[in-house]
């Protein structure tokens, strides 16, 4: 990672992992075995190991031209060789929800432990994050690096040629919302304020579908969800929201939550 003159040798770890994905494999519905993927060969009518496989890139129909690592590491670009930082911007200046992609730990060789500290040191006083490119798995990408929680995180983001934007979607204009809805839907805001407590939530989904699983292995009889509680029907958007803070104040309209073990391991990335 560079900026200005300065140098600091990192590594790169993946700063998430996938553990609410529950997998499935396709299955022949004549043999129940599975179904394998195979790289075939059209034109020889055979199969390619994957250690085969050649890299083009079609330039006209029919026609490629081959790459291979040797050729991308020529590429005469700064961000093949490092995360090449060309300037700090304010954090609420990069619109997060739209442009952030994967999360990275960046840790520094020990050679760069002081020049790591002083960038971390650097950002978490002035309040900026580092804005870079990168390339990352044969493309070029943007980044930002910012202090968290005593390291420096990479995130990826999309480009802004990336991003559609909100002018084709049907949102309606001047829907007019009165100041007395306006203050009960405040009032509900409020009284369901909340603390983001990330380990006080866990994925429900895939244990409903592991209880599943092990009925079917077991041949027990598979429990059906129950039926959700009759709404009261509501003939309009005030009587909703009375509705709504009357449920709060008792509690019910509070999101549960339960208590799940954070997970720490960290995968240095492919």
């Amino acid at each position: 990672m560079s900026f200005g003159m300065v140098a600091i040798p990192v590594r790169l770890y993946l700063a998430t992992e996938s553990t609410s994905k529950v997998s499935f494999n396709l299955l022949c519905p004549e043999h129940r075995s599975r179904i394998k993927n195979k790289r075939w060969c059209v034109e020889g009518d055979h199969e390619v190991a994957w250690g085969d496989v050649v890299k083009g890139y079609e330039y006209e129909k029919g026609n490629y031209v081959e790459l291979d690592d040797a050729d991308f590491d020529k590429l005469p670009l700064r961000s093949s060789k490092a995360i090449d930082i060309s300037g700090f911007i304010k954090n609420e200046e990069l619109p997060g929800a739209l442009y952030y992609q994967s999360a990275y730990y960046l840790e520094p060789e020990k050679s760069a432990e002081k020049p790591y500290a002083l960038l971390k040191k650097t950002l978490e006083k002035t309040e900026r994050i580092a804005i870079a490119k990168f390339a990352l798995r044969d493309r070029e990408r943007l980044v930002s690096v910012r202090p968290q929680d005593g390291a420096l995180l990479m995130n990826t983001l999309h480009w802004p040629d990336e991003i559609r934007s909100t002018e084709d979607l049907d949102i309606p204009e001047d829907v007019r919302v009165s100041p007395a809805e306006l203050k009960m839907a405040e009032n509900l805001v409020g009284m369901m304020a909340t603390e983001f407590e990330p380990d006080e939530y866990k994925d429900e989904y895939k244990q409903a579908v592991m209880k599943l699983v092990e009925a079917k292995v077991e041949k027990r009889e598979v429990i059906e969800a129950p039926e959700p509680e009759a709404e009261t029907t509501v003939v309009d958007l005030m009587s909703a929201l009375k509705a709504s803070v009357e449920k709060a104040k008792k509690g019910e309209a509070k999101p549960k939550r339960a208590a799940s073990a954070s997970r720490t391991a960290r995968r240095k990335a492919s």
